[in-house]
Order: C-alpha cells, then sequence, then structure tokens
C-alpha cells in the first residue's frame, strides 16, 4: 500500500485526521514511497541487461488478455442454489482492485436466472408489437444500420449491498459486498427510435420487455422512461456485447435497477398496464417494516462506498495516505461525496475526479493522515437533486433488517492498530 508525504501544511479539516482536498488540487501531495538507492546503485540496476531484456517476447494474439500476474483479480461468483440451478446467481465486480470509472468487459457483474444461452445473431429479431400503428420485425443486421448513440453509464443490480443489509456482519471484500455495480461505454439505438417508426397507439403507458434467455426473463417499463433514454445496447466498452452481458443485443435503462435492463432482448410490447411478472411482484419489491412491500421502485438511490482502504488493504504504519472510492446516483450527477475519519461525527469534502457524469460510477479522493490508531472510515454521497446516502441505522429504522432490494446505507470500514481493515456497519 503506498504511503504519502506533504510538502504543505497539514492541517486537519475534520476529526480522525482527514486533509483538506484542496492539497490534491495545490499539488501539495507527492508519493513518498520509493526505496532510497544510491547512484552507484541505480546506475548498476539500470545498465545491466534485465531478465525481460534477454529473451524475445511472446508473439502477436488475436485478442489481448491480463497479464498471468493478475490471475487473482477476477469476480467473486455466488451460485444461488447451487448444483440444483446452476446458472442461477451472481459474481461480483472486484471494485478494490479497480480504478477509474470505467469497468473491463470481463469484470462487470453478472445476474443470471437460467444460465446465459447461446445465440446465434443471424437468427436473433426483436419485435415491436402491442399498442402500436405499425408492428415491426428487426434482424440485427438492420439494427446495426441505424445511427448509433454512446454513453457511459452505470448498472446496479437492486440487490447489491445486500449482504449487509441484516442484522449480521459479514468479513467480506469491497467487491463481495458491493460489486454488484459496474459501468461501462454502452452504444446502440436509441428505443425511442423504433418505437416512432412504429408509431406508439394514444392508449399505451407500458412496455413490457422480453428476453430470450430459458427464464425468459420480463419486465413492465414504463413508455415515459422508454421515449426518454433507454438504449437497445450493441456494443459494449467498444465492443461487441459478450454473452454474460446480452449478446447480441440488450436494453439498457439509465439509473434504473439493473433487472430491467433485459438481457438477449427479443421483444417489446407496448401494454396500457403493467404485466405484474414474476420479477416485479414476488420479486424486486420493497418489504417494509409494516408487511407491505413497495412496488415499481425503479432508480437506484444515491450511494458511495471507499475502495482504496478497504478489506484486503493492509497499512503500512502511520502516515499519509490515499482515501478514494466510487460514488453514483441513478437520479442524476454526484454533487459532492464527504469523508470521515471518527465513525460520522465530522466529515471532510473529498475531491471528485472528472468526469463527473449522470448516472455514471464518479470517482473521488481525499488526503488522511493516520495516527496508527483503530478508525472507522466512512463515506457519503448527496447528488443534484439533493438526495443524501442516508445513515445505517436510519435505513433500517426506514426499511427494516428484512429488505433486500435498494440498500443504500453508508458503510463503514473499522481499521485497527496493525493496519488491517473490515466490514463494521456502524
Amino acid at each position: 500500500m503506498p504511503r504519502f508525504m506533504t510538502v504543505s501544511d497539514p492541517t486537519p479539516v475534520a476529526g480522525g485526521g482527514l486533509l483538506s482536498r484542496r492539497a490534491f488540487l495545490q499539488g501539495a501531495i507527492v508519493l513518498g514511497a520509493g526505496a532510497a538507492v544510491s547512484a552507484e546503485a541505480a546506475d548498476a540496476h539500470l545498465t545491466a541487461a534485465l531478465p525481460s531484456q534477454k529473451t524475445l517476447g511472446r508473439p502477436f494474439s488475436g485478442y489481448g488478455v491480463p497479464s498471468r500476474f493478475e490471475a487473482d483479480v477476477k469476480r467473486s461468483i455466488v451460485p444461488r442454489y447451487g448444483a440444483m440451478a446452476p446458472g442461477n446467481g451472481v459474481s461480483f465486480t472486484p471494485l478494490e482492485f479497480l480504478q477509474g470509472i470505467v469497468t473491463p468487459a470481463g469484470l462487470h457483474f453478472e445476474r443470471h436466472h437460467n444460465g446465459v444461452p447461446d445465440i446465434d445473431p443471424a437468427e436473433h429479431t426483436l419485435t415491436v408489437h402491442g399498442l402500436v400503428e405499425r408492428p415491426l420485425r428487426f434482424g440485427i443486421d438492420q439494427l446495426l444500420r441505424y445511427p448509433m448513440t454512446s454513453r457511459t453509464m452505470f448498472i446496479e443490480c437492486s440487490g447489491n449491498s445486500a449482504r449487509i443489509a441484516g442484522t449480521e456482519t459479514p468479513k467480506l471484500s469491497c467487491g463481495q459486498i458491493h460489486g454488484l455495480v459496474s459501468c461501462s461505454e454502452w452504444t446502440g439505438v436509441t428505443v425511442r427510435t423504433l418505437l416512432e417508426e412504429a408509431g406508439v397507439k394514444p392508449d399505451a403507458r407500458w412496455v413490457v420487455a422480453e428476453g430470450a434467455d430459458a427464464a425468459t426473463l420480463a419486465r413492465s417499463i414504463p413508455l415515459s422512461k422508454m421515449l426518454d433514454d433507454a438504449v437497445l445496447a450493441l456494443y459494449q466498452n467498444g465492443e461487441r456485447l459478450r454473452p454474460e452481458q446480452g449478446y447480441p443485443l440488450r436494453l439498457v435503462l439509465p439509473g434504473w435497477e439493473g433487472n430491467m435492463s433485459i438481457k438477449w432482448l427479443h421483444r417489446l410490447k407496448l401494454v396500457d398496464m403493467p404485466g405484474q411478472f414474476r420479477d416485479e411482484t414476488s420479486h424486486y419489491t420493497d418489504l417494509q417494516p409494516d408487511g407491505k412491500a413497495l412496488q415499481f421502485t425503479f432508480p437506484m438511490d444515491v450511494k458511495s462506498v471507499i475502495t482504496r482502504l478497504s478489506p484486503g488493504w493492509i497499512l503500512q504504519g502511520a502516515g499519509l495516505y490515499e482515501v478514494s472510492g466510487l460514488a453514483w446516483s441513478g437520479h442524476g450527477r454526484i454533487a459532492a461525496v464527504e469523508v470521515s475519519g471518527d465513525g460520522g461525527r465530522t466529515w471532510a469534502e473529498a475531491e471528485l475526479r472528472e468526469p463527473v457524469l449522470s448516472q455514471c460510477l464518479t470517482a473521488f479522493r481525499v488526503p488522511w493522515q493516520w495516527n496508527g490508531a483503530p478508525v472507522a472510515l466512512m463515506s457519503r454521497a448527496r447528488d443534484e437533486r439533493g438526495h443524501v446516502q442516508p445513515r445505517r441505522a436510519d435505513w433500517m429504522k426506514a426499511h427494516g433488517p428484512n429488505q433486500r432490494y435498494h440498500y443504500n446505507a453508508v458503510q463503514a470500514w473499522r481499521i485497527d492498530a496493525r493496519g488491517g481493515i473490515e466490514n463494521a456497519p456502524l
């Protein structure tokens, strides 16, 4: 873990040793983790041939893969029903290993209800029907002829962070708790383009989106959302979709719960009322303390998590460190992120790293002077519409410990005197 040193006034701006974010803006923080060597040793190292300079490198490959030394950077897979249903489960993005806001396609989280289908794009079609003037059917080659739009945005499973939404305190990594969120550049055709071509009838209010997987996953989506910013994605991060991300065609609904961004999309049916499907009645509803459940709570609320200085990191003694992480909101842009080094008693504003985009992961960072004593690090985010990430106790009071969806409470990481870090909800 890199340590830092400062060349300007390290006066704390909040309890627990948090320093002003302006130290980054003013160039006051410099890396101080290099090992000192003599001039003679440096010259000897640079004039002698390195092992990698004595042999030919590997030849070209048709498709690049990560270094073998990065084999531990991979998704954590959790099958929901084990051997009974091997295609039903999730895989978590290892957030603590990543930097920036774009998730590599091979590390994007997965949620499948009945495995990943193998679909020939030459045979796959999308049908637009129901309450339209002209029912239409599109092949993938036809969709590829339309003007494309690109947008970088997150997709988050509404069950993200549910592993800590109860009364237990699991000892898991950041990614194993919060890794059902990922961010990509999605490229494709706007849904509005196809709906206008089909002609929307006046009594249409909802659109049923259905996937071609073995689960036949279907969700009801308000027509207003489909006409606003919904995208029929054909590309992810510049390349064609991966099979586990819906190849050859998926729906992407910016800011809304991931279950609604139907993968392997094969039909859009315009209707006058929601279909009341399994995944919008018995699942993906918000159970309340009084036993009632909220239905159709689509947007993902404002949220943040510290990724750098999270479980798996080991602090190498007292000193100056960078605390950084990610924030996002389904309601728009992140307006501010605050970090606490004293369990939430005082807060320091973090620097938001550009770009700060709507419904997209936003990176933040703040310098922190650790004195070597046990502390609790926390972050809380606020979006442009004024939504603020709640404390865990407040979220539990509002929703109860049995609620599995839309958990967005403040995450606390407890650091002990040895520099070890673990999950410690406060």
